[in-house]
């Protein structure tokens, strides 16, 4: 990492992710398979639109995290794999509809769902998907499972339409990105390691301790992503570099560049975001190197890093709970 930050997240070995991964293989396939399952359709165009989506690779993060969580505290039963596959289905709906939002041609190094079938067939689908999932969680029996889940999609739309309002303003200020990704990301992290302490019958307390976990973890990633677009190659990311500028996109590392460039390199950002000028794109990214924003966005991905770890202190001692820690410091080391 080029941060110059000596926080303990920074001075630990390479991370290997399908290490951790490989700790819920076995749950993981259940959940897959439940999946394909529930895109078993006769609308054709759901079942060809679903499959490619959901084989279009992935971390998988948030519904492993569900699964890590289930393990530390006891064990995974079938409502923990129904609720790994309700979190994956909205995080995919999410996608769908952000990728024709943004116009977005890429996705995990694969045309985008929106370039291969259009922009309506992708909108209907994320909403049959949508769809699913509420049908899906129903099943769990459980009201507590939904309350969260009906009050994390209000919030992921919440954050959709502020990230809409905040495109192409410069005047967007950090704790107004900070929202957005809280709400627009994070929560969705959040709730899948809330739902697998309610399903496990943990303390309120255990719960919120969790919650916070997933929330802090999922903000890292975001501003680790975030960090990416003006660092990673196009290979690694899976996307075009320069999409958040051309985007309009104020993301972190650009709000402090502006802030700490002088006025001349602030007002090209000031012009690249208010015009979404991909064009803009070498020249604003020189400027983000020169004003060590990344740097900025790293240190304050490796903060919540930090808080994300210290949330696990209620987790009694045990390999997926040091699968969680790792994820933790895997979220501001990775390069993908």
């Amino acid at each position: 990492m080029a941060s110059n930050s000596h926080s303990a997240t920074n001075t630990y070995q390479p991370i290997d992710f399908n290490l951790i991964k490989g700790l819920t293989t076995a749950e993981a396939k259940a959940v897959d398979q439940l999946i394909i399952d529930e895109l078993s359709s006769d609308v054709i165009l759901i079942n060809q639109m679903g499959h490619y989506i959901v084989g279009n690779g992935g971390k998988r993060l948030r519904p492993m995290l569900l699964l890590l969580v289930a393990k530390a505290l006891g064990q995974v039963n079938n409502s923990h794999l129904i609720l790994a596959a309700v979190i994956e289905f909205i995080h995919t709906a999410t996608l769908l509809h952000d990728d024709v939002v943004d116009e977005s041609d890429l996705r995990r190094g694969k045309e985008s769902a929106n370039v291969v079938w259009g922009n309506a067939a992708s909108v209907l689908v994320g909403d049959y998907l949508y769809s699913s999932a509420f049908e899906m969680m129903v099943r769990t029996g459980n009201m507590r499972v939904m309350e969260i889940l009906s009050k994390t999609t209000t919030a992921i739309a919440e954050g959709e339409v502020l990230q809409l309002l905040n495109c192409n303003n410069p005047e967007t200020t950090e704790a107004k990105y900070l929202e957005v990704i809280s709400r627009k990301t994070a929560i969705l992290f959040s709730a899948a390691t809330r739902l697998s302490a309610v399903i496990a019958n943990t303390s309120p307390a255990t719960e919120e301790s969790l919650a916070g976990y997933g929330q802090h973890l999922g903000v890292a990633f975001q501003l680790i992503d975030d960090a990416l677009d003006y660092k990673a190659s196009q290979e690694d990311l899976g996307k075009n570099l320069g999409d958040d500028l051309a985007e309009g996109k104020p993301t972190l590392p650009l709000i402090y560049a502006i802030q700490n460039g002088t006025k001349e390199e602030a007002q090209i950002i000031i012009n690249a975001i208010t015009n979404g000028d991909r064009d803009a794109f070498n020249e604003v990214y020189a400027i983000v190197q020169k004003t060590q924003a990344i740097t900025y966005t790293e240190q304050r991905a490796e903060e919540e890093a930090e808080k994300a770890i210290n949330a696990l202190s209620v987790l009694p001692s045990s390999e997926y709970k040091d699968a969680l820690i790792l994820l933790a410091k895997f979220s501001v080391q990775r390069n993908f």
